[in-house]
């Protein structure tokens, strides 16, 4: 007796008429697969932070260890080994070694993806936070900044944004060193995920490139009061 293709998918543990399910793409894996580095962070737990501090600042959104920046790791073997310690975490990357990230409002956001992509500048991986407010345009680390880095100086400007601070202004943020983002799929409180709406491996661009469209983009968002979602 002949088997039809419906004993054959029974005999491999399939229902027939059932499509099989589609794997989810391992996005933290293929961050760090580009050299990026990421280190586990708190993740939403109910109406709070999965961190237990009563009366944390920003739950959901920030590093676990208070040593972050050192810990932070490019290592596949490392992030399987947080992955089986801390399976339901976030993860943050710091800014400022390999990567910059330059943190716009969404409306801004928007209008700055467009006119960017008219003009055909070269944009890297974009992201939309996880709480659907702001969009993350990563680039090349500041300019010079290995050979400052060599050093004790560091040059601040008064787009830096830092976790003391609540990481930044309203407006135009620049994540370099000292700060961190969360990185897709990040999970918010209001139930959002961060993701990416542009290519995660595309070439990391000058930020100094992006930089004049993004603020541009901010205050015409500032005058118009647009809100927006992608």
């Amino acid at each position: 007796m002949t088997a039809t293709g419906a004993d054959r998918a029974v005999s491999r543990g399939r229902i027939p008429g059932m499509r099989r399910k589609r794997e989810e793409p391992d996005l933290v894996a293929a961050f760090v697969a580009r050299g990026l580095a990421v280190v586990p962070a708190a993740a939403p737990l109910g109406p709070g932070c999965s961190c237990s501090r009563v009366g944390c600042p920003d739950p959901g959104a920030h590093p676990l260890s208070y040593g972050w920046q050192t810990e932070a790791s490019a290592d596949p073997a490392q992030l399987r080994r947080w992955r089986s310690r801390l399976p339901d975490v976030n993860f943050a990357s710091p800014t400022g070694r390999t990567h910059d990230v330059l943190d716009v409002p969404i409306g801004a956001g928007r209008i700055a993806f467009r006119s960017l992509t008219a003009a055909g500048v070269q944009l890297g991986p974009v992201a939309v936070s996880a709480q659907g407010d702001r969009c993350l345009f990563f680039t090349t680390a500041r300019p010079g900044g290995q050979e400052e880095r060599a050093g004790d100086e560091w040059w601040h400007c008064d787009l830096d944004a830092a976790p003391e601070t609540g990481l930044g202004g309203p407006g135009l943020r620049w994540h370099t060193r000292g700060s961190y983002v969360l990185v897709p799929p990040a999970r918010a409180l209001n139930g959002g995920r961060a993701r990416w709406i542009h290519a995660l491996d595309a070439p990391l661009p000058d930020p100094l490139r992006l930089l004049g469209a993004l603020a541009d983009a901010c205050e015409a968002v500032a005058a118009t009061g647009e809100i927006a979602q992608w």
